[in-house]
């Protein structure tokens, strides 16, 4: 039986997760686990995270995530989601900066505190719906059957600017960020998936068929 493992360093939506991947592949068997050898083993991967970067990326170091990370995304698909995909870029502005695992180039910026859309003052963190626009120059299979301008759900008050060379789904919020991005085997997204009903349940569905850049 093929095999998703869910990293658990202690810094994500665990169960949520699982339970939206179980439910869209009932046939593979999801393990949520700390387990490098388990990891390895798996046939797809996801790197999850909610919280500060900061903590975050002390316990992916302390865990040896980040050289597990590496080495399973040359050969397999490997998603990351929310916090997951800021910890895959090579730094972060929060907590007075922090250095990321570094698979994606760029920086994670925060939104402001004066963060306006015109006269209107736009609440930090960005919380809740909002649309999603595909990069159809660089179509990816991720996209299967979601209509371009999707709603997802997001909660996070830093951001990865659109113009990232890797963007393959934009959100705007005060500003254009990156809602997704993907690098040979790797694909990352901001919001959440697993809280985003129809949408984010069709998501995880390509994530697993998916094959990867490298098939």
């Amino acid at each position: 039986m093929k095999t998703v493992a869910i990293i658990d360093y202690g810094m994500g939506n665990l169960h949520s997760v699982g339970k939206a991947v179980e439910h869209v592949a009932p046939d593979l068997r999801v393990e949520v686990t700390s387990d490098p050898a388990v990891v390895r083993e798996a046939d797809r991967v996801i790197l999850p995270g909610v919280g500060a970067i900061r903590d975050c990326m002390a316990e992916i170091r302390r865990l040896g995530v980040d050289e597990l990370v590496r080495e399973v995304s040359r050969d397999r698909p490997l998603l990351g989601i929310c916090v997951g995909m800021q910890a895959l870029l090579t730094r972060s502005e929060e907590n007075q900066g922090v250095d990321c695992i570094g698979l994606f180039p760029g920086s994670v910026d925060f939104f402001g505190n004066e963060l306006r859309e015109g006269d209107l003052r736009l609440k930090v963190p960005h919380m809740g719906w909002n649309e999603v626009w595909q990069n159809r120059q660089a179509a990816h299979p991720i996209w299967h059957d979601i209509p371009d301008g999707e709603r997802f759900y997001f909660v996070h008050s830093y951001y990865v600017a659109a113009s990232n060379a890797a963007t393959i789904g934009r959100v705007h919020y005060g500003v254009d960020a990156a809602a997704a991005l993907a690098r040979d085997n790797i694909v990352a997204v901001q919001f959440h998936p697993e809280k985003s009903h129809k949408a984010g349940l069709q998501l995880l569905k390509n994530f697993i068929a998916w094959p990867g850049a490298n098939s």
